[in-house]
């Protein structure tokens, strides 16, 4: 591991803010810190910088870094409102790092970073005339000038818009594999953490509830509460858990956490077998590709389903549904 946490903790005043997280960060690979408001994820992020006195050990390639100060670890802290200089054009922004260093080749090295972010031909202008999301990736470029050998990104696009945190995500996902940096982000936003990141941390209460590659995470929650907030819908448990799962097939568990699409309205014509879900709609919403249904289904109770655009299935009439095990994730 590049990156390695073990049994860090951070209190503030004698209160807990991280209470020893233990987590690694394999070079090359962005690890996304994901967690609700409170949770101690930037808490974290501050420590691994340097900013927050620590506990526990926090290392680079083997190397504890207990007592190396913040402009000696080597890493690069880009927060969510980019923190650009106003008075300078974006070039000199990018280049700002360069200069203090003496480094060599800044112009060359500028105009790459423009160009790797996209932003080729906007070095003479200021950062006043450009959007929100081009000022975010003249921000990452003046990160990445130094070559950190590890990114911080600090809620770095909670600032946007929503649809243009969801484009820039994927055009930050894009810069950060080209430039081969390694990377810890972290976020509220479950859709950013999984479209950036090759690894997720989720925690809770200043605790590290889980962590893993993403799919794991995704196909296998710690427990419900882990569940809702990586974005599942609802979360069953006894027998409502074991009638879900019997309908898709899987063998029973204690819970199961389900997605908003994983029950659809069955519109065949052949006979249902013993553990088809059957229910009666108490909500139909049409959007354009699908006819989003709450209904109750019978000894399970209120379920999100999905319906296909020429079906219009009405509040009152009775259906019957199939179950996709792929989005289901049963909880031990």
């Amino acid at each position: 591991m590049s990156l390695s946490l073990t049994g860090v903790s951070v209190d503030y005043d004698g209160v807990p803010a991280v209470v020893d997280v233990d987590l690694g960060l394999p070079a090359g690979q962005v690890l996304a810190v994901l967690g609700p408001s409170g949770s101690g994820k930037s808490t974290l992020l501050r420590a691994v910088a340097g900013l927050e006195p620590a506990r526990g050990t926090i290392a680079w390639a083997g190397q504890d870094l207990a007592g190396t100060p913040t402009h000696k670890r080597g890493f690069a802290l880009m927060f969510q409102d980019g923190q650009l200089f106003p008075h300078l054009t974006v070039a000199r922004n990018v280049g700002y790092a360069l200069r203090l260093r003496r480094a060599p080749d800044t112009e060359r090295r500028v105009t790459e970073l423009l160009e790797l972010v996209g932003l080729s031909g906007y070095g003479d202008r200021l950062p006043s005339t450009l959007s929100g999301g081009e000022r975010q990736r003249v921000a990452l470029a003046r990160s990445l000038a130094v070559e950190p050998r590890l990114l911080l990104l600090d809620e770095p696009l909670s600032a946007l818009d929503a649809g243009l945190r969801e484009r820039l995500a994927g055009e930050l996902r894009d810069i950060l594999v080209a430039a081969g940096t390694t990377a810890l982000m972290v976020t509220h936003d479950h859709d950013e953490a999984y479209t950036v990141a090759d690894r997720l941390a989720v925690m809770r209460a200043g605790r590290l509830v889980q962590s893993g590659a993403i799919d794991e995470v995704w196909a296998a929650p710690a427990d419900p509460e882990t569940a809702l907030f990586l974005g599942y819908a609802r979360v069953l448990e006894g027998t409502a858990a074991d009638r879900v799962l019997a309908a898709a097939g899987l063998r029973a568990a204690s819970a199961v956490a389900v997605r908003r699409s994983a029950l659809t309205v069955d519109v065949s014509e052949g006979s249902a077998g013993p553990e088809a879900l059957r229910g009666v709609v108490l909500s139909a919403r049409v959007t354009p590709d699908q006819v989003r249904l709450v209904v109750d289904v019978e000894g399970v109770g209120e379920l999100d389903a999905v319906a296909s655009v020429n079906t219009h299935p009405a509040p009152g009439e009775p259906v019957r549904l199939t179950v996709d095990p792929s989005r289901l994730a049963t909880i031990r």
